[in-house]
Order: structure tokens, then sequence, then C-alpha cells
């Protein structure tokens, strides 16, 4: 205990020393800073690689004794290698040097073996049966639901609970065809008056009854469940809700199949290894080809057809477990089974279920799609029958909407049919649709399935088609914009261009529904933007405009109309468009605001993506200037940022060229216009400043009178702009940068004033500031931008009326009153950096300048008073300094200290002029200091100590031999 009172005395006693010792004298060393330069520069050598240059392609040889030769050539003839040397990028990740990818790009025969690679992977997908590029049912199941919906009341059967009077053993014993027979006999129940959402859950809760059954394993109360919700498909009381309700009832039927498929599957396992994807009959075991045909006679014994149909349809995929041509076989079968459902609609959709099926278990067989197709085409006949016709009466259902029931069963059949068809089989799809007399909805189907190349390319023969059609059935319009559709994928004869557009358009100006009309519009507008010129696309705005301005038509028809104006934004030129005549009236369509901001957000970004030059006009500029008002006044804070890049990518694109006045106007209007978005303003201020930089790049830096006025104009506008920011490191930084905008120009009074402006915000600066959403210490920061401030200041001229080193001064004062955190040493950091700028202060020539802007070093010219007042200056910092180092005197903080003491002795040690005994013997007390108590770090006392002993062999650095003796390195304890 005494010992170490006996160190704190001594320490204490060694600080003050140093305090007087350096109070007399602190003698910064003369610099000449182009000779340092000279001495410290590195030493360039001129290479020469010949042939080989390191970024060339990199060409491994291999000879026939195996060795490895790496080349800067792009080929290699040579047999024998000169370097076995390994490449270090070679063991990356996978061996792959990832910057060879480059260069196998170019390599002709690399490209060829990724060609033949892509090749193979296309022709494989050609070959599978089924692709990504099929749209499998669960796509269409979602629009299906909400399209076809009805308010009537439904009903639905449902089994009714039976008590058992005996044990659980006897439900076992019972024979699983009496079970079916009780089913049909009568143990069911009808519940009436069920709304459509009940009816959706009352089959969800049968689709969950199915699985608890299976799990439970109940399989015969499973298939009981199956077969009750099959026979609601025969069903068509509410025949508009027939689509939905077939798409409810086939998910339960998917289900039962899977079960079914999954638990024969099972019990095919051997050993716990179950069976390959390409498993062949042979290799099923007998148990599980029992199960299988007992489900199959099952299913058999059920008495109604569509039930029968159904059932036996989900599990054809079991037929694989018992031969090779089973499914073969079965598929005809159950396309001919369908001829006996008597009603065309559900007949049709019982089609579209077992081509769906079809296409999960054999999509190789074409011929059992045709047939489906082919005989519905002949049975299509009967949709005009009394029987159909006497139920839609009763049903007070009109013919067309009829007819539209039947498109996604037809759709989806001709999809399965059209699937990587050949181009001959729609010729022979067109003939029968003819022989049908054009039917519309037939038409329409053909032209939904088959590819839109096919379609394009025979664009006159189905205009010709569509114009024979019966238009009572189905609505012309309805099949130009099947057409339109297909040849926004697809381009039509260049010839028949013209031709096409005039015979649409001719259909869908006279519609009198505006919402027919503009679903319509919304497709062909695409079709005229890609094919003509603006005088048509301007042509077809107009026409929009007629169809939807009477009784504010497009208020019903917003997503439309705006996806039609996005179609003419994403092709045509904002700028060139927006001198068409009826654009701007088009765009007051959009009245509602959140349609009206996403409108002016696609035009923007339409303007940024296509405006590549840069812009002046006063009309687009105008323009673009209230879309980007419209914006900022509408969007909540989570669409600003969009709204930033929006902006920042739209002044990018704004040039007055030479007209720099025209520009620092634009900037002031959009500063009042975009107020409220920060991030715009910081932008602006980066703008303005750059165009006073390049005034001052224009002239040289030799302002006339009206440059000079111009420049303190871009000045004005950034003092008067950075108060409003709510950021204070930003504001700070902006100061900064903005003075010494200021002081490039010779602006001395602007950037003046600029400087103490920071000057006085510096004692705003909170001990806590948000930093990407979390609170962090301000400290670090603002020695970031205190030490910035140093390095400009070196610079700065004293104001003449001021007093020396005014601005130095007032930043110290304000440096020495800030409240620091207790446990930071950053306010003696920032002290020895003020040392480093008043060592610098004190030589002939400064390190760097202003161009004509004479520094302090040329208007004291070394004046001993001047230098008088730095010495005044670097005795108080350096009593600031020690101060802190002797309050670190404390045991927990002796770390800290020795760390302080060694940053001090280095400040000394590049600033100083060690020649004085007096500051040398302050360096060696700082030195013995700062290892005092054994925390300096050892490696960086040693490698100090080497650069002193370098130092000393240079030219009248002798002074440095001596100090390096009486440097001591003490070992850690």
């Amino acid at each position: 205990m005494r010992l170490l009172k006996q160190k704190r005395t001594q320490l204490q006693n060694a600080i003050e020393y140093l305090q007087v010792e350096c109070l007399q004298f602190m003698h910064a060393r003369s610099r000449n800073y182009v000779s340092e330069s000279d001495v410290y520069k590195l030493e360039s050598v001129p290479l020469d690689f010949g042939d080989y240059h390191p970024l060339k392609p990199i060409t491994v040889t291999e000879s026939k004794t195996k060795k490895m030769s790496r080349k800067g050539s792009t080929s290699s003839t040579s047999s024998s290698s000169s370097s076995s040397m390994m490449d270090p990028l070679s063991s990356v990740l996978d061996g792959t040097d990832p910057l060879s990818l480059f260069a196998a790009a170019a390599d002709p025969l690399t490209a060829t073996a990724s060609m033949d690679g892509i090749r193979k992977k296309r022709d494989k997908d050609d070959n599978s049966a089924v692709g990504s590029d099929f749209e499998q049912w669960s796509s269409k199941r979602s629009e299906i639901l909400s399209r076809y919906t009805t308010t009537e009341k439904l009903s639905i059967v449902s089994r009714r609970k039976t008590t058992t009077s005996g044990s659980a053993v006897s439900e076992k014993v019972r024979t699983r065809l009496e079970e079916l027979d009780d089913l049909e006999e009568g143990s069911q129940k009808e519940l009436l008056n069920l709304t459509q959402q009940d009816y959706m859950n009352r089959i969800e809760e049968l689709n969950q009854s199915l699985k608890d059954a299976w799990s439970s394993d109940q399989k015969v109360k499973a298939l009981k469940i199956v077969i009750q919700c099959s026979k609601l498909l025969s069903d068509t009381t509410v025949i508009q809700f027939y689509p939905s309700k077939f798409v409810l009832i086939t998910d339960i039927l998917d289900t039962f199949g899977k079960l079914v498929y999954e638990r024969i599957l099972s019990m095919c396992m051997d050993n716990r290894v179950s069976l390959s994807d390409n498993f062949s009959p042979e290799t099923v075991n007998d148990t599980a080809k029992e199960t299988c045909l007992n489900w199959f006679f099952k299913i058999a014994s059920i008495r109604e057809l569509i039930p029968r149909f159904y059932v036996e349809a989900a599990i054809l995929k079991c037929n694989k477990f018992l031969s090779k041509t089973g499914i073969l076989e079965c598929l005809p079968r159950l396309t001919s089974v369908i001829r006996g459902i008597g009603d065309p609609l559900v007949a049709v959709y019982a089609r579209a279920y077992l081509c769906r099926v079809g296409m999960e278990v054999a999509p190789q067989l074409k011929e059992s799609l045709n047939k489906n197709f082919f005989d519905f085409l002949l049975t299509f006949k009967q949709i005009h029958g009394d029987t159909v016709q006497n139920q839609l009466v009763v049903q007070c259902v009109e013919i067309p909407l009829y007819l539209t029931l039947y498109s996604p069963a037809i759709d989806w059949i001709l999809q399965c049919i059209a699937y990587r068809a050949p181009e001959v089989l729609l010729t022979e799809m067109m003939e029968r649709c003819k022989k049908l007399g054009n039917n519309a909805l037939l038409l329409n189907s053909v032209m939904s399935a088959f590819r839109a190349e096919f379609i394009a390319a025979r664009s006159m023969d189905f205009i010709g088609m569509i114009k024979e059609c019966d238009e009572s059935g189905f609505p012309k319009h309805l099949l130009f914009r099947s057409l339109g559709l297909n040849l926004a994928l697809a381009d039509p004869p260049e010839n028949d261009h013209l031709q096409i557009l005039n015979e649409a358009w001719k259909v869908i100006t006279k519609l009198k529904n505006p919402q027919d009309y503009i679903n319509c519009a919304e497709v062909w507008v695409e079709y005229t933007c890609r094919h003509f010129t603006k005088r048509e696309v301007n042509t077809v705005l107009a026409d929009v405009i007629k169809h939807m301005t009477p009784d504010r038509a497009f208020e019903d028809a917003y997503p439309q109309v705006k996806n039609l104006f996005l179609q003419i934004c994403k092709i045509f030129l904002f700028m060139y468009l927006y001198f068409q005549e009826k654009f701007l009236p088009f765009l007051d369509m959009f009245q509602k605001e959140s349609v009206r901001v996403e409108v002016c957000k696609c035009i923007m970004e339409s303007f940024i993506k296509h405006q590549q030059e840069s812009t002046k006009d006063p009309v687009i500029l105008n323009a673009l200037l209230h879309i980007c008002k419209t914006m900022h006044d509408s969007v909540n804070k989570n669409e600003q940022n969009m709204l930033v890049f929006l902006k920042f990518n739209y002044w990018k694109a704004v040039s007055f060229g030479r007209d720099f006045e025209q520009q620092l106007s634009f900037y002031v209007e959009a500063r009042s216009m975009f107020c409220n978005l920060e991030p715009v303003l910081v932008q602006l201020i980066h703008s303005v400043n750059q165009l006073a930089m390049e005034t001052r790049k224009v002239m040289r830096g030799n302002h006339s009178r009206k440059t000079a006025a111009f420049v303190r104009a871009c000045v004005a506008f950034c003092f008067i702009t950075i108060p409003s920011l709510s950021s204070i490191f930003t504001r700070l930084n902006l100061y900064l940068h903005s003075g010494q905008v200021a002081l490039a120009n010779q602006c001395l009074s602007q950037a003046d004033a600029f400087f103490k402006a920071a000057v006085s915000l510096v004692p705003e600066v909170p001990k806590m500031i948000s930093v990407d959403g979390k609170m962090r210490p301000s400290d670090a920061f603002l020695l970031e931008f205190l030490c910035n401030f140093f390095s400009t200041l070196l610079v700065v001229p004293d104001h003449p009326e001021q007093g020396v080193l005014f601005l130095v001064r007032g930043l110290l004062n304000v440096i020495q009153d800030y409240t620091w955190e207790d446990n930071s040493d950053d306010k003696v950091r920032i002290y020895t950096n003020v040392l480093h700028l008043l060592s610098a202060m004190t030589q002939e020539t400064y390190i760097y300048h202003v161009d004509k802007v004479d520094s302090n070093d040329t208007l004291y010219g070394g004046d001993s008073k001047f230098l008088a007042e730095i010495s005044k200056l670097c005795e108080t910092v350096i009593a600031q300094i020690l101060d802190h180092l002797k309050t670190l005197g404390k045991e927990e903080t002796l770390k800290r200290q020795s760390q302080l003491a060694l940053c001090f002795f280095n400040t000394i040690l590049a600033h100083g002029d060690l020649r004085n005994n007096k500051l040398n013997q302050l360096s060696v007390n700082l030195w013995n200091l700062a290892q005092k108590h054994g925390f300096a770090d050892t490696k960086t006392m040693v490698k100090t100590l080497e650069y002193i002993k370098r130092r000393s062999k240079q030219p009248d650095m002798s002074h440095f031999t001596d100090l390096a003796l009486r440097l001591p390195l003490q070992s850690r304890t």
C-alpha cells in the first residue's frame, strides 16, 4: 500500500514537472513539405510483362508429362510447363476461379460447351411430359371461385349420425357393400337454405372429416364422404355457382385420391425402402395389389354414374400398381362413360376433371385428351335443346351468362390439348369451329389455349371467323379482347398491322357499356403503342376520353384506365407523349388521390427510365414539378424513400446547360415545393454547391462581377436552407462543406459566416443520436467532424477585424465548455489534433492552399507576434492535455493514461523540434509515463523506437540518436 502511494506521488510530481516545462517551451519543427514528399515517395519500378499481362485470361495446358502451365495468352501450343505454381483462387468455393468466368464467356470452346448444356437441358424439358411452362390447375382455382358466385340459397346432402348399438367390433364385421347400400338408401339428410359462404364452410368440414376418418383408420367412412360429395356435382339447381362447386368438390376428390395412393405405396415398402418413382407393377407385392383391387371393386359397386366416375378418376393413378397398361385402358373407358351424362354442363366439367387427372398421371396420352374435346363438340348442340332451355327459363339465366359457365372447363381441356402441340392442330381446331358455325364460345377458348405466335400468324383468319359469329350468345368484343391478348405477346404479319387495328377498333368504339369498352381498350392500346406512332396513340386516347368521361364512368374503371396509361408509359417516352393533345385531359381523369399518386409515380419512373439525356424544356419541367408536388403532398412516411429516389434521379435529368441562373431558379422553386422531405433539401444544397463549383470551373477561378454575384446567390441559398434541417450532424457537415465552396469561390465573408454557424452549433450536439434506428453516443461523430473542421481552418485567412485565429479560438472555447462523457478521452484527442493544426500554422508555407485565397502564411509572413499567439494557444492546449493526464492517475484509469501519454509523445515526435533540450526532456518523460505501470503496448513501443533510430540516420537528425538512447523499454509484468 505504501509502495502504491509512493508511485502515485512520483507520478503526480512527474506530471506537474511536465506541465511546467511545456509551458515554457513548445517549439514546432520547421517543415519542407516538398522535400519530405520526395523523401517518403515510394520508388516506381517499370514493369515489363512481355506477352504476359496479369489481367489476361489464364489458360492451363497439359503436356504428356502431366505438368501444368499458366500463360497470359488465350491460346497455347506448348507441350511442356515452365511453372507448376497453384492458382490461389482455384481453392475458393468449388475450385473455380471467379475471375476466369469472365474470360470463359469470350472463349468459343467454353461458350459452345455451355450452350450444349443449355440445349440438353432444354431438350430434356421438351421431352418431359409436363414442364414448368404448363399452367397448373391451382392457378385457376381462386379465379373461378371469385368469378362464379351467387346470392341464392344452396342445399347440400349430409349424412346423418347413427348411433351404434353394438361394440366397435360389429362395425368392422359389417360387409362394406352393405355400408355403401346403407348410404345410398337414405342414411342422409338435405341441408337447405345455405348461403354461399355456409356452403363453402360445409364443404371444408367434409374435407376435414375425410382426413379425420382416414387418419382414424375408418376407410369406408372416408369413401362414403367422397361418394356423398361427388353426388353434389349432378345438382345444377343454382347453375351460375356450378363452376365454383366443381372446384370445391374436386378438392375433396384430390385429397381422397392422394390418400389412397400413399396408403398403397406405403404397403409396397420392403425393409423400410420405398419404391422408386418409375417402379413397375412386377415390383409391387401381392398385399398392395390386393388392396388396390379392393378399392377399385368398392368403387365399381357404386350405383350412380357420376359418383362412380369421379371417385374412379380420383384414384386413376393407382392403376400403376396393377399393370403397365392400366391407365392406358382406363382413360378411353372413362371418356366413354361421360357420354352417359345427360346435362352438357355437368358432362363438360367431368371431361375437364378427367383431362386434369390424365395430365397428371399420363400426359403423353394425347389421344384421350383429343377424344374428350371432340365428344364435347358432338354434344354441343344439346345447349340449344329444350331441356337446357327450360332449365334456364326456370332459373332466369340468360344464354350469354350460361355460356360463360362453360369457359373454365373448355379452356382447361383446350389448354391440355394445346400444350406443346404442333401448329397443324390449331388449323384442325379452326376447321371444326367453322363446321359448328363459328361458335363464339369455342373460338374464344381456342384463342386462349394455343400459343400466341400461332394465333398472331392467323390474325386475319380469326377476325374473319369473329365477324361471322352470332353475337347473341357470346359478345364479339370478348373475342377481340382475347385476340388482343395474343397480339400483345406476339406480332402479326407486318402488312396486316393497320387492318387488324381498324377491324378491332371498329367493334370496340361502338360499345356502349363503359366497362366493356375499357376492358377491350386496355388490351389493344399496347398493340397500338408497339406498332404505330404517337398520332395513332393520341387517337386512341381521344376515344377513351370520349367513352369514359360521360357520367364520370372512369371512377368505376380506375384499374383498367390506370393499366392502359401504364402500357403507354412503358413504350412511349413521356417527354414526347406530353405534347400530344389528349395526354393532359386523359391525366385529368384520375381524380381519386391514391390512384393519381400512383400514376404520377409511374410517370416519373418512365421519365427516369427513358430520359437518357438531360432536358431544359420549361413545359416538361413544369409538368414534372407538378407531378412531384402531387406525390409530395400525398405520400405517407413509408413511401417517402421511393419518392426521394425518384426525385434524386429527376434532378439528374434536369440541366439548363450554361444557363446557371435558370438552373438555380429551378432549385429555388423545387425547395419551395418539397420542404417536407429533408433528403431532398440536402440533395438540393449539394446540387447548388455543385452549381457554384461548375461556375468556378467555367471561369477558371477568375470570377467576373456577374459570376461573383451568382456564386454569392448560391451561397445564400445554402445558408438559408441548412437551418431548416432537423439532423444536427447533417447541418454541421453542410455548413462545413458550403463554407469550403464559398472559400473556393473567394466569398470570404460568406465562408466565415458558415464556419461561425458551425462553431455556434457544436454546443447543441446531443450526447446520444439515432443511427440506423439505434441510439448511439455522439462523441465519435463529433470528433470526426472537428478533425475535418481543423483541416479546413488551416487555410482560412483571419478576418481583419476579428483578431488573430479568431475561428480557432472560438472553436477551442466551445470544445472547452462542451460537456464530455466522464469516461471519454475524446476531448484530449481533439486537443491533440489542435496541436497538429497549430504546428502546421507555424510553417513558412502551408502544406495546401485554396486557389486565389491568401492564407495566414501569406498574410503574416512568419510575423513574430503571430507565432507568439500560436505559442500561447499551444501552451493552453497542452495544459488541458496534462490536466486530463493528471486526473487519470487513479488505478482504474492507468491504462487510458498510458495510451494518451504515448499519443501525446507521438504528436511531439511528429511536429515538435526535439533539438530543444526541454522539449526533448518532455518527450522522454511522456515515454516513461506511458510504460510506467506496464500498460503500454510493447509492439507499438518497439516500432516507435525503431522509427526514431531510422530518423537519426537522416541528415541533420543526430539529436534523434541521443533521444533513442534516453528511451528505455520496460518489459510488461
